[in-house]
């Protein structure tokens, strides 16, 4: 006995279980209604599949359906649907949501209009990630998906240059393949992450046949991490630190301090979000700490924002 878990029907049936629904003598289906269950000819399962004579093969949307679990318990193989197969669901929903009888918002979005979406849902994801929040980082992952699907979505309706997400994809694979031919080719071995981070370097150059070490730097970033980039980028060109922009505004000695901290495999944004989170944190602590002894923070002096800001490592104040 054979149980295929389709919880995501639009994917299709796993290559593994075709030779299984070839033999079978009879496919019955649980929890799937019409399409893909009309196609394999399945019948509706009975209350009891354990007393049908084999082979058989139960096609089901959930693992935690019952017959699911009473062949499982009766020792039936399961095939599920290869990782990815929610990727076909999601990028279904988002073609439903874009095209007529769908979303008015959803439909009325540009690539233009999705930016801001984008940079949210980024920086969420990034907060998740800081925090821990395993719940949250599976959530804002998520986010950021919607915003890939979405604007490949908009990008299929171009006029004059339209794609899809099968093309986003097919892409990727090609760069990740061309970019790691030690794995997918008989090329020279890479032993260590430093090693394929210099060869990831030498073959973007080529691919993209780059004029300039910081072609490719994406200008639009925050500050303190376009700053670290260029440092990181112009380090591996050789260009020396001393040649760092000069000066003493407070633009300028950020620029060095963020550019040589990504020489040295510091990431400052990272670093100087981090700080910000804990100078919040003081000033959430020390205004608790005046409310509770009966002062209105808004209305403090120096003196009384020292006396409440917690001490180092503790959360009372001084």
């Amino acid at each position: 006995m054979t149980v295929v878990l389709l919880p995501y029907p639009d994917a299709g049936i796993p290559p593994a279980a075709v030779p299984f629904l070839r033999s079978a003598q009879a496919v019955y289906a649980s929890g799937i209604d019409g399409g893909l269950a009309d196609l394999l000819g399945a019948k509706p399962a009975p209350d009891d599949l354990t007393a049908e004579p084999g082979p058989i093969v139960l096609i089901a949307a959930d693992e935690t359906d019952p017959a699911v679990v009473a062949l499982v318990r009766a020792g039936s193989r399961v095939i599920a649907q290869p990782a990815g197969s929610g990727l076909v669901e999601a990028a279904r929903v988002m073609d439903r949501l874009r095209s007529p009888g769908g979303c008015p918002w959803d439909a009325e979005q540009t690539h233009d209009s999705l930016r801001q979406y984008l940079v949210e849902e980024t920086y969420e994801l990034l907060d998740a990630i800081e925090e821990g929040d395993r719940a949250a980082l599976r959530e804002e992952l998520g986010d950021v998906l919607l915003q890939v699907l979405f604007h490949a979505r908009v990008a299929a309706e171009d006029a004059g240059d339209p794609f899809d997400i099968d093309a986003v994809a097919s892409g990727l694979v090609a760069k990740l393949v061309g970019r790691h031919p030690h794995v997918f080719t008989d090329a020279e071995r890479v032993h260590t992450a430093a090693h394929q981070q210099v060869r990831w370097e030498e073959l973007k150059q080529a691919e993209k046949q780059r004029e300039s070490s910081v072609d490719g730097v994406a200008l639009g970033q925050p500050a303190v991490a376009l700053a670290g980039k260029l440092g990181q980028r112009t380090g591996r060109a050789g260009v020396p630190a001393d040649l760092f922009p000069g000066g003493d505004t407070a633009a300028e000695q950020v620029f060095r301090l963020a550019a040589q901290a990504r020489r040295d495999g510091i990431d400052p944004e990272g670093e100087l979000r981090a700080v910000a989170k804990r100078f919040a944190a003081q000033v959430r602590a020390a205004e608790r700490s005046a409310r509770a002894a009966g002062l209105d923070p808004v209305v403090m002096d120096a003196g009384a924002w020292r006396a409440h800001w917690p001490q180092p490592n503790s959360g009372s104040p001084q």
